[in-house]
């Protein structure tokens, strides 16, 4: 299943999308320590497996939460995206 955390407002959609398939067979999420602004969070969904999600306090601001990482131009591989083994992260703007 692919969990999509974010918004659409007149500038555009901002979404991180997690494939929490994926996400469930990665042990030690490297993903969470390698976001430098604490955008993630290890949670448990409804079925018991232990994924990565968008903490509450970012949902709304996934824009700005990120702008560190992902300049307007010559964007540099995001280091979530980059830390996660099993291809599970992706930023959808």
């Amino acid at each position: 299943m692919k969990a999509h955390y974010g918004y659409k407002d007149g500038a555009g959609d901002f979404f991180i999308i997690i494939d929490t398939d994926n996400c469930i067979e990665c042990a030690d999420h490297p993903c969470i320590p390698a976001c430098p602004e604490s955008v993630l969070e290890i949670i448990e969904d409804d079925y018991e497996d232990m994924v990565c999600a968008v903490t509450m306090d970012h949902r709304k601001k996934i824009k700005y939460s990120c702008a560190p990482c992902k300049p307007d131009r010559d964007r540099p591989p995001l280091l979530c995206v980059t830390a996660c083994p099993k291809n599970a992260l992706e930023h959808l703007w």
